[in-house]
């Protein structure tokens, strides 16, 4: 008789809470659940804010700000990361994160508070493509799905105390508090995490020599990428005060732009070429389409149905909870990655449709609820999926150039379409009807951007 032989042995697979992974998934949670709480407070106070500091002219400038910051952001973080490993652009963006928190709450005008989100994204942008190169690094290939899905997992508490919590502590303190309250909550999630950030994963690739990884080239690429769509918004927020100068500003903006990303992202990502190219910026079709939208649900809900704050943040809520649900199936599903992309850009651009309901005279505003469980449903299956899909096609030493690449089409996709969904409320006016009207016309555009994601799909392969 011989004894049992090794390949014998059943295998039995890791899980992001073995002991090896243990403290890592842990820290990532902790971070990505602080986050999730000031990402779904936001959106339910900004309607309160927007009235004591006069700034719904700046309503959608005010989410742009934030996402057109954590462009450059990304793309610093990830050639950092790249070259010196993801421990340090992690701690810096949460120090970043935590001092626009604290000028957020401190405000006194609708300028200082751009200023703020401003800098918040800046700390947001460089912590999440740390992020991402942390579980490309500290993680197995066949990890990699499980991991992201925990991330979603993590916005479920959040997501369903959050906006009701931001709703009742600016009713009782006011909004500011919303943002003070977030700040001590990082001292726990800190602590948790060095110990992961002390001994990073390290690999044995070659270091980046490509295009991209040219840290003076590509830092002046992110600023006209972030100049770029900055100016690109002013320009179109003016359009309808200032026609000729808004023309211009827009199309020096647009050059700007295309100037950067033709540097930021793979090489043929702007004509589609298959593969990783396209596979960067269907994340951009997925943000615009449903964050276009999300941002002015409610501002919609409050102003033209009258819910109160904690009400409105109830569809927020239910479309996080439908984005863990189909991010969990993603993980759990083989079906080639582009089916489960165009099945997710369907969904979202469904749920887009479906959010015209609520605004309707004849309709209940509860319609939104079941509208962004859709939707979310679309961006988990779709947004895990897309980052799955492209560690896998980018060699190990290019995942921060490709991890903040996919960051830029992400941040970008939305701040366009959060900016141009501001501008389109600021031409059609500020009363409840002109809202209701804006509100329309924003889920009809964003829904033409998910049917474009649906139908560039197959491209990714």
């Amino acid at each position: 008789m011989t004894g049992p032989k090794a390949l014998d042995a059943p295998h039995v697979p890791h899980r992001i809470l073995d002991p090896a992974y243990r403290t890592a998934t842990l820290g990532i949670l902790l971070v990505v659940t602080l986050v999730a709480f000031e990402g779904m407070s936001v959106g339910v106070v900004m309607p309160d804010l927007a009235r004591e500091l006069n700034a719904f002219d700046l309503y959608g400038l005010s989410f742009s700000a934030f996402l057109v910051s954590s462009l450059f952001a990304n793309v610093v973080a990830g050639l950092w990361s790249d070259r010196r490993g993801y421990a340090v652009p992690f701690l810096v963006g949460l120090a970043l994160f935590v001092a626009g928190m604290g000028l957020a709450g401190a405000a006194q005008s609708a300028e200082m508070f751009l200023m703020a989100r401003a800098v918040q994204g800046l700390g947001a942008g460089a912590s999440f493509v740390a992020l991402l190169v942390m579980i490309a690094r500290v993680y197995p290939a066949e990890m990699r799905p499980k991991a992201f899905a925990a991330i979603s997992a993590a916005w479920v508490v959040p997501s369903m105390v959050g906006p009701a919590v931001a709703g009742f502590v600016a009713g009782q303190w006011g909004w500011r508090y919303v943002f003070y309250g977030i700040i001590p909550l990082v001292v726990p999630a800190l602590v948790m995490l060095i110990p992961a950030l002390r001994k990073p994963a390290t690999s044995d690739e070659a270091p980046p020599d490509g295009p991209r990884s040219r840290p003076l080239a590509m830092t002046l690429a992110a600023a006209a990428a972030a100049g770029g769509a900055g100016v690109l918004l002013h320009g179109v927020d003016r359009l309808h005060l200032a026609p000729l100068i808004g023309a211009v500003e827009t199309a020096a903006g647009l050059g700007l732009l295309v100037y950067g990303l033709h540097r930021l992202l793979p090489p043929g990502a702007l004509r589609f070429v298959r593969g990783l190219p396209t596979t960067v910026l269907m994340r951009g079709f997925f943000t615009a389409s449903f964050f276009g939208v999300n941002s002015f649900i409610p501002l919609a809900l409050q102003e033209v149905k009258g819910f109160e704050a904690a009400q409105a943040g109830i569809a927020l809520t239910t479309g996080a909870l439908g984005w863990s649900a189909g991010s969990y199936l993603q993980s759990r599903r083989d079906a080639a990655p582009y089916r489960r992309i165009r099945l997710a850009a369907a969904g979202v651009t469904a749920g887009v449709l479906l959010a015209v309901l609520p605004v309707l005279p004849w309709v209940t505003g509860w319609v939104a609820v079941p509208a962004w469980i859709v939707a979310g449903f679309g961006m988990g299956l779709g947004m895990a999926t897309i980052s799955v899909t492209a560690l896998k096609q980018s060699p190990v030493n290019e995942q921060g150039a490709n991890s903040a690449a996919l960051s830029v089409t992400d941040m970008l996709g939305s701040a366009l379409a959060v900016g141009v969904g501001g501008a389109l409320i600021n031409l059609i006016g500020h009363s409840s009807a002109q809202i209701a009207t804006g509100f329309v016309v924003i889920c009809l555009l964003m829904a033409v951007i998910g049917l474009g994601g649906t139908a560039l799909a197959g491209r990714i392969r």
